[in-house]
């Protein structure tokens, strides 16, 4: 059995500036997107150029962080946050929500295609792959904060663990955390990168996103602990569970609609 170490989650002062791990985390995601999503700017069949990389980075920062924490608000705890509107704005105190940050990248995608005059779906064909090191980054820095613990565990499972910043923080718990930075990390990561190494048909990178993150973090929730205030929901899911499986059945949809499309493009030419 381990304990957790209880990272200080600053990883360096600067003067006043606290620099914090969970930060740089995301800093870390969107390096990786930047560098990888240049490598595949390089295949002049994806329609994507390196400048439109830097231009869907810039805008996208924007679509995560707005949209992750609108998300939270809206989907964990909207009778709070519509008591305190002004408590929207205190990012510093914790609470994005990952379904949220997707929906506001979808929204600045759509956007930025639409102005640009690129193809909504063959951009978020481009840009799928390179979302999940970005996930995995997040529950790293999760994990270093020691918040979003698993559920309780055998204290026979090797890599169970203690979260002293838990209320029981004696009891051993799967370190979920990291098992959603493999799953929804880098496990989606490489599905994703080796799927889309030569052309498919449009919309079929972003279906593989939808179902594989899908059942990626419906499977990850089993382990997770569910928020204090939320509890488990119908049918004994959480929360997390239930705002995951609209996007594994829209990404169904799509894959067979991809498919679809193909074929009768390939019957007119």
């Amino acid at each position: 059995m381990l304990v957790h170490p209880e990272f200080d989650p600053v990883a360096v002062h600067l003067g006043p500036l606290a620099v914090r791990w969970y930060g740089l985390m995301y800093l870390a995601g969107f390096a990786l997107f930047w560098l990888l999503g240049r490598k595949r700017a390089a295949d002049a069949w994806r329609g994507i150029t390196k400048e439109n990389v830097e231009d869907l980075l810039f805008y996208g920062v924007f679509g995560i962080i707005l949209g992750g924490r609108l998300g939270y608000c809206l989907f964990y705890q909207p009778s709070f946050y519509l008591a305190h509107p002004l408590a929207v704005f205190e990012i510093w105190q914790g609470g994005m929500s990952a379904h949220g940050g997707l929906v506001g990248a979808l929204v600045v995608m759509w956007i930025y295609s639409a102005r640009r005059k690129l193809g909504f779906w063959n951009t978020v064909d481009f840009v799928a792959p390179l979302v999940p090191l970005g996930l995995m980054a997040g529950r790293i820095g999760n994990f270093i904060n020691g918040e979003l613990w698993g559920r309780p565990a055998s204290s026979e499972l090797p890599w169970a663990m203690v979260f002293p910043q838990a209320a029981d923080g004696g009891v051993p718990r799967h370190p979920s955390q990291l098992y959603e930075a493999g799953l929804e990390g880098l496990a989606l990561f490489l599905l994703l990168w080796i799927y889309s190494r030569k052309p498919r048909p449009c919309g079929r990178v972003a279906a593989l996103f939808g179902i594989g993150y899908g059942v990626a973090r419906f499977m990850s929730e089993f382990f997770r602990e569910p928020d204090a205030f939320l509890g488990l929901q119908a049918l004994g899911f959480s929360r997390g569970q239930w705002l995951t499986l609209p996007l594994a059945l829209a990404g169904i949809g799509l894959w067979i609609r991809a498919g679809h499309r193909a074929k009768k493009d390939a019957a007119r030419s």
